[in-house]
């Protein structure tokens, strides 16, 4: 979910490009309320909000090939399409193991970052997707199987920072026998984390598995980049809440990249980004965590300008015996 409110007193404004959105809370005690535009984000994208989220999210007609315009600012925009894919190739990750995930005992346990290297062809900035071709078959039997979009868990210029990778979240989808099912009794066998259910019928998510089961030196076909919903707005002292649950991480750490460790986020006296950013994330178990390291990381670095909360909803309850859920977590702090 993504959500911009204006800040009390304060006429609303248009969020654009890659920074923050209202007058900041650099200094705000933990717990302390605040007004200010919220950036709220879990695995699907929506529009909340006063007046401002009714109008900021509308960009202007494609303007030539490969660029949309966006609050008067061109963004790349399906430079690839399904029918001419662009090519790239998977490489290990400088910082991240490919499982990110310990097993909990769920069949659907692991959750991967994986990173592509697209030459510099693939640009895109902080809150857009790209679609990956699976070869398939898929539940309808097509072969390559439909795109799927994954958001970017990347910055802009990528986890190594030249500009030329992309990384994504995925969560390896297995359901045992459900509705549908594309292994029998017998026929599942274990997957690049040594996770196999012969005695079950399977379904193995097409694009999710191929994804899972890459190896650096792998060809991966990306489509895009898209999306214009999910774009952080300019204001360097803005106050962002970021809401997500599991995978839904994927934009938020693409912000945090951005605002707390990028180069490209440097500024002379520190870090551009002057407000605050806080990280609601909700995970079934605290082995299902993602980017914990980094999340501490910032945490440390810059007290005053990022915090996170998480709900872990099987392992926690609130004052009153409830799950602890994303919602719950943030009533807290009502």
């Amino acid at each position: 979910m993504l959500t911009f409110v204006a800040p009390s007193g304060a006429a609303p404004t248009a969020p654009a490009l890659r920074a923050g959105a209202a007058p900041g809370a650099a200094g705000t005690a933990p717990g302390a309320a605040f007004s200010a535009p919220i950036v709220g984000a879990a695995a699907l994208a929506a529009v909340v909000g006063r007046k401002a989220s009714a109008t900021t999210r509308r960009a202007a007609a494609v303007k030539k090939k490969g660029a949309k315009v966006v609050h008067g600012k061109e963004i790349p925009w399906n430079l690839f399409t399904p029918k001419a894919p662009y090519q790239g190739k998977v490489v290990e990750n400088d910082k991240h193991p490919q499982t990110l995930t310990e097993e909990t005992g769920d069949a659907n346990w692991e959750t991967t970052h994986v990173t592509f290297d697209h030459g510099g062809k693939v640009p895109y900035i902080e809150g857009q997707s790209i679609g990956v071709i699976a070869p398939g078959p898929d539940k309808k039997g097509e072969t390559p199987a439909k795109i799927r979009l994954y958001s970017i868990a990347s910055s802009a210029v990528g986890d190594n920072q030249n500009s030329k990778t992309v990384s994504l979240c995925v969560k390896r989808v297995v359901e045992l026998d459900g509705k549908f099912a594309n292994r029998e009794k017998g026929e599942d066998k274990a997957d690049k984390a040594g996770t196999a259910y012969p005695d079950n019928k399977v379904y193995r998510g097409v694009c999710s598995n191929h994804i899972c089961d890459m190896t650096p030196g792998d060809d991966v076909l990306i489509t895009g980049p898209s999306g214009a919903e999910m774009l952080l707005p300019e204001d360097p002292e803005a106050n962002i809440i970021m809401l997500a649950t599991g995978t839904g991480i994927a934009p938020m750490r693409s912000y945090c990249r951005l605002l707390f460790h990028d180069d490209a986020g440097a500024g002379s006296d520190g870090r551009k980004f002057k407000g605050l950013a806080w990280l609601f994330m909700g995970v079934p178990y605290s082995k299902s965590l993602l980017y914990d390291d980094e999340h501490q990381e910032y945490k440390s670095k810059y007290p005053d300008q990022f915090r996170y909360d998480y709900a872990v909803s099987r392992e926690q309850t609130n004052a009153e015996g409830q799950k602890m859920y994303i919602q719950t977590k943030m009533a807290e702090y009502a």
